[in-house]
């Protein structure tokens, strides 16, 4: 079996840990010797997710970090010698490519998910790139990703190989509830655009008054958030897992202003929700806009209230564009569908065998639409 190390920095279980909660196993399962190499700094959330990796049978070991370059990790990393090193997140990239490529790895694959305010630090970019420079592949979760890294980072957009994370269908849900029920999900950060959700719901309220929001999440913003939420608005704090949530609501909607993937409308997908979302990431490339939910301008509350309202007053059409959305999301984005876009990468990397050739050269693909 062709041995292939991932390495992330985890502090807790979101979207990129439950990807590869999915991927490895799935990876294992078609004979590769995938391995987790988990970096923390002590955090409860870290510890989850190993003893998550190892109750999927996912061999797991978990380095303690004391510095955001720590001269420590980077030379036991040099120690390691599998066929592939596929690294993660930013502390992954900076200690897991260079590591590998002193050590010779035939293998340099990264992934990056997500959109980070950090990047805009032109010290931050430059670091980046640096690394990716040392990674043979370079996966993106989304076409906006993709995007986004090259216009804050300079990275070329052309360099990624688009790879969508993936879900396993759960039992057939409920049908949505005939009440105008929305939910949204998520850290309460700036970048989630929570603010503007509550903007475009007092808005809509005033046209369809039955309306109800659900908000699941916490953060820094959540008492600011409390204070400024107009009636009919419900703050539940973290809910894992989420599957009732989404069961007893009948709209979903992502505001975010940033959003490397989008796993919280994907989840709503496999749940049979519609959903209503912003225009920026990976977004639009799960929801099909007016075929399973609505894409609507970010930061645009008059635009999201209008949406909201449309669907608020159609529950028809909330159920048909919910069960579309359920079949695209088996269709174009099944866990073994995201298996096969990194199995994909892999063995082009090994048929290449070239430690040389830049990640800049390769061209886009795609395992999904853009």
């Amino acid at each position: 079996m062709t041995s292939v190390l991932h390495v992330q920095k985890v502090s807790g279980i979101s979207g990129s840990e439950a990807h590869l909660l999915s991927l490895l196993p799935l990876l294992r399962e078609r004979g590769w010797d995938a391995t987790m190499l988990v970096l923390h700094e002590d955090e409860p959330g870290a510890h989850a997710f190993v003893e998550a990796m190892r109750s999927r049978d996912v061999p797991t070991e978990a380095w303690r970090m004391r510095l955001d370059v720590d001269p420590l990790v980077f030379l036991r990393l040099a120690g390691k010698r599998p066929a592939i090193v596929h690294t993660h997140l930013v502390h992954a990239d900076i200690h897991g490519l260079l590591a590998a490529a002193l050590a010779r790895v035939p293998g340099r694959v990264s992934t990056k998910h997500g959109f980070n305010e950090f990047r805009t630090s032109r010290a931050v970019a430059l670091a980046d790139r640096a690394a990716g420079r040392l990674a043979h592949r370079q996966i993106a979760i989304s076409g906006g990703l993709a995007d986004y890294l090259a216009e804050t980072e300079g990275f070329a957009a052309e360099a990624f190989t688009i790879v969508h994370y993936g879900i396993e269908l759960g039992a057939e849900p409920p049908p949505p509830p005939l009440e105008p029920r929305l939910l949204a999900l998520g850290r309460l950060i700036p970048i989630k655009g929570f603010d503007v959700l509550l903007a475009a719901f007092e808005q809509a309220r005033a046209e369809v008054p039955a309306l109800t929001l659900e908000v699941a999440g916490s953060g820094p913003l959540e008492s600011r958030l409390r204070e400024t939420a107009p009636g009919g608005v419900t703050f539940l704090g973290h809910v894992a897992p989420a599957t009732r949530l989404y069961e007893r609501n009948a709209i979903v909607v992502v505001p975010s202003r940033g959003e490397g993937f989008g796993m919280v409308a994907l989840e709503a997908a496999e749940r049979g929700r519609a959903a209503i979302v912003a225009d920026v990431g990976g977004l639009p490339e799960i929801v099909a806009d007016g075929e399973t939910g609505v894409v609507v301008p970010s930061g645009d509350a008059e635009a999201l209230a209008a949406a909201i309202v449309e669907l608020a007053r159609d529950p028809d059409r909330v159920r048909s564009l919910g069960a579309a959305a359920r079949v695209r999301a088996a269709g174009q984005f099944s866990a073994r569908a995201a298996a096969d876009g990194v199995e994909a990468v892999y063995r082009s990397l090994l048929q290449s065998r070239s430690t040389t050739a830049p990640a800049s050269r390769t061209s886009r693909k795609s395992n999904g639409t853009r």
